[in-house]
């Protein structure tokens, strides 16, 4: 959620990155969550969807390669709206008509007097930007993604909203699909609701990425399935290492047919929808750079675009298997000016480990899958 205002004034300059939030309410399996039993009892105990469980198939639509969101409605009857869905976060908000900072003219705007549905909370929290503040009031409604439906489900209505950067987003609210500990606000999120109300066929999602958007179709969000029409061969499976974000172990990574020995003393990667590039630790971006023969400018880092096919195949090694990332998918081509999909990553390291964020350059080639019952994260690579 911090890297989303970088990334969507990175749209004004040339493409741009982008972000998404998510919400829920409570129940036996939120007290479980809270006093940190849930994940241990649904590797325990086997998943039991109610009767009506459903696998939900939500269309991504793809703008400039730099941002991918899809619809949703709230409240009774419902209100729809365009979110980001974003790993990277656990929070759900949209635009509200309680809202009269310009962002809000350009979004949908919920108006919870003309939802049967709605309670508020009356509690408020902001949310801060690299620019400024959101601020939302907390309240509780009927949530459908397609032919999924989370009843009493928490959200944030804004208050209002800094111009940069949602003035300019094609997206009007964020769906964040972290883990609640990410969550500032104290809400409980969507995934917990879907688990709660028992309403997926599996307790999973994963994400499809389309590299070649046809008539607006830039990918899919699979709710409660793996969809094997969209991936090949096998699924890598990595434990998550961290319960914030959807992280993962990194046990090395090569440039060419070099092992750099980044992570010799081991590395962190977190797996980010809502990240638009790739992300190199800070500590090691000037290598990387000049290993692969580009140049810094105010824009970003450039190189030659009829040099990208002798540049160097990038790869990550995670659970043993290598993981290839050509140099089609880490620079990016607009209308002849090309330059690398590649920034030095914003967040802190942690546990002394450089760390790396596998954004949506990275998942554009990978079929990704959230295992919420045995807390880890698949890869195959996308068809």
């Amino acid at each position: 959620m911090k890297r989303l205002v970088l990334a969507l004034l990175c749209v004004q300059l040339s493409q741009g990155l982008v972000r998404i939030k998510l919400k829920k309410a409570k129940s036996i399996r939120d007290k479980m969550r809270e006093a940190g039993v849930l994940e241990d009892y649904l590797k325990n105990v086997k998943y039991e969807p109610a009767s009506e469980a459903q696998v939900a198939y939500e269309p991504i639509t793809n703008h400039l390669d730099s941002s991918y969101f899809g619809e949703i409605s709230i409240g009774t009857p419902p209100q729809n709206f365009l979110v980001l869905f974003d790993t990277g976060s656990s929070s759900l908000w949209v635009p509200s008509t309680y809202c009269q900072s310009p962002p809000c003219y350009n979004h949908a705007k919920f108006n919870p007097s003309a939802s049967s549905t709605f309670t508020s909370s009356n509690r408020t929290y902001n949310v801060s930007y690299g620019s400024g503040a959101l601020t939302v009031l907390l309240g509780r409604d009927t949530l459908r993604i397609q032919n999924v439906t989370v009843t009493n489900q928490e959200f944030g209505l804004s208050k209002n909203e800094p111009t940069q950067p949602f003035y300019y987003a094609d997206f009007d609210g964020i769906l964040g699909m972290g883990h609640r500990s990410l969550e500032s606000g104290g809400m409980a999120t969507v995934l917990q609701g879907l688990l709660q109300q028992n309403q997926l066929a599996q307790p999973i999602f994963s994400v499809y990425l389309s590299r070649e958007p046809a008539y607006n179709y830039g990918g899919e969000l699979i709710l409660g399935e793996v969809n094997t029409q969209l991936f090949r061969g096998d699924i890598l499976w990595a434990a998550v290492t961290q319960q914030r974000y959807w992280q993962v172990a990194l046990d090395e990574f090569a440039i060419g047919d070099a092992v750099t020995g980044w992570c010799r003393q081991g590395c962190q990667a977190i797996v980010d929808t809502g990240t638009f590039l790739l992300t190199v630790p800070r500590e090691y971006m000037g290598s990387f750079v000049e290993a692969v023969g580009a140049q810094q400018t105010r824009y970003g880092y450039e190189v030659e675009c009829d040099e990208i096919q002798n540049m160097p195949t990038i790869t990550f090694i995670i659970s043993g298997v290598q993981l290839p990332l050509y140099p089609s998918a880490y620079v990016l081509n607009n209308k002849g000016y090309c330059m690398l999909g590649v920034e030095a990553t914003y967040l802190p390291p942690q546990n002394g480990q450089p760390l790396w964020i596998l954004g949506d350059v990275f998942l554009r080639e990978y079929y990704t899958v959230f295992d919420m019952a045995d807390n880890r994260v698949g890869f195959a690579p996308a068809v």
